[in-house]
């Protein structure tokens, strides 16, 4: 991908969704199972501000069985429903829905869903960032180019030891969005 910064090209965020901007319940089947980080809305208003905002999440479940792609999509949709409520756009949900061993393309930490949205939104890559709680949404970021930042919500706690030396961390979304907002 070239990585030069393209005329009329915008900055985005890619967040995670389960542990970034709701509560990681595990494979979520069923709208009722979602709930907002009290600081999403927050965080999420004040980078619209600046940036195109996507929602970038691997729903294994669908892979292994224990939901439907179906289901995966309305949880998709309602949060996204959520957000508009509080008057938060998500331009796209680009979501996977294979196991880590089915060796897809569009399995996170590959790059392919910020690739897919840089030719679909005209994204300004090296300006951009993507926020998670694993540390393959970090490394998401990076494959493209990207600068990828980890939260400590969700699973983060459990997996910082597994993060590359040097790694930008934050207690939750709202702090992630306060640092991107001052550089």
């Amino acid at each position: 991908m070239n990585r030069v910064e393209t005329a009329g090209a915008r900055p985005a965020v890619f967040l995670d969704r389960d542990g970034t901007i709701i509560e990681d319940r595990g494979h979520l089947g069923h709208i009722g199972q979602i709930e907002l980080f009290p600081f999403a809305v927050e965080a999420l208003r004040m980078l619209q501000e600046k940036y195109l905002l996507f929602i970038v999440t691997n729903q294994s479940g669908v892979s292994l069985g224990t939901i439907t792609r179906d289901a995966a999509e309305r949880v998709n949709t309602h949060v996204v429903r959520m957000l508009l409520s509080h008057g938060i756009t998500i331009q796209q949900v680009y979501c996977c829905f294979h196991a880590r061993h089915d060796q897809c393309d569009c399995i996170k930490p590959r790059p392919y869903f910020i690739e897919k949205a840089a030719g679909q939104f005209s994204i300004d890559i090296p300006r951009s960032y993507s926020i998670g709680d694993h540390p393959h949404d970090v490394e998401f970021g990076r494959a493209a180019g990207a600068t990828g930042l980890y939260v400590f919500t969700g699973h983060g706690q459990k997996h910082k030891r597994e993060l590359a030396h040097g790694a930008l961390c934050f207690d939750d979304l709202l702090s992630a969005a306060q640092w991107i907002m001052a550089h």
